[in-house]
This record gives structure tokens, sequence and C-alpha cells, in this order.
């Protein structure tokens, strides 16, 4: 028996899809004497829940300085987070811009943002917060 959270995980969905499932009947989960849901993973079928398959979705090192003047920065920094996602076991991809923080209009960042709003992206790894933009 595992929690709704270990549930959730498993089945790629967010546990209020969990708590809706046992409302409607489409996974009744167990009770615990104090009332918290418990499931069995290895009762239940996954193709007789309306699970949408698992997205492939990739993690993101990105880095950018500002000026041409700056490639070196932007080498250490490619190099800084391609060590930090390797260590960590994760396969991803790395994304580079040359070009001021407050500029919207970089190649990468809109490739980037492409990909989030696609939702292909499960994380973004970057040096520091104003790597990706300066405001907003």
């Amino acid at each position: 028996m595992v929690s709704i959270g270990e549930a959730a995980k498993h089945f790629g969905v967010a546990q209020s899809t969990l708590r809706r499932w046992d409302e409607d009947g489409t996974l009744v989960a167990k009770r615990t004497e104090n009332g918290h849901r418990r499931y069995d993973l290895s009762e239940i079928r996954p193709h007789s829940l309306n699970t949408p398959p698992k997205l492939d979705r990739k993690t993101i090192a990105y880095a950018r300085v500002s000026s041409r003047d700056q490639k070196d920065d932007l080498l250490r920094q490619s190099q800084v987070l391609e060590l930090y996602c390797a260590r960590q076991g994760w396969t991803f991809e790395t994304i580079t811009d040359l070009g001021s923080g407050m500029n919207y209009k970089k190649k990468g960042l809109k490739n980037l943002l492409d990909d989030i709003l696609s939702n292909k992206v499960e994380r973004l790894v970057i040096t520091h917060k104003d790597r990706l933009l300066r405001f907003g």
C-alpha cells in the first residue's frame, strides 16, 4: 500500500487527479484509520485508467552572457551546468545565448520558452537567476 503522493508519481498524474478519480469511482482508494488514501499498485491496471501517456520531457541547461567579450564566461557557465547535470545523472540539452538580459528576442530564449510552453521541459538549470532574464 502506498500513499497518494507515491501513487501519483507512479501514474504520472497530480494528487488532485487521484482524489477526483476516488470521488468519481474511477480508482477507489483504501482508507487508513485516519482517513488517508492508500493504493495497492499491484491491484491497479494502468490501461483501465484514462491516463495520458507520460511525456518524454527534457532537462535544459541555459547559459547566457551579455556581450561577445564575455564568451569565455559563456563557456565556463556551460561547463559548470553540464558537469552539474551529468553528476545528477540527467540527460540534458544545453542552450547558450549571447545578448542582454533585457532582450526577450534571443534565439535560444525563444526556443526555450516554446519548449516550456509545449510542456517539453521537465527542469531548467541555470547558474544564476539573472542568466535567464533581468526582469519579468
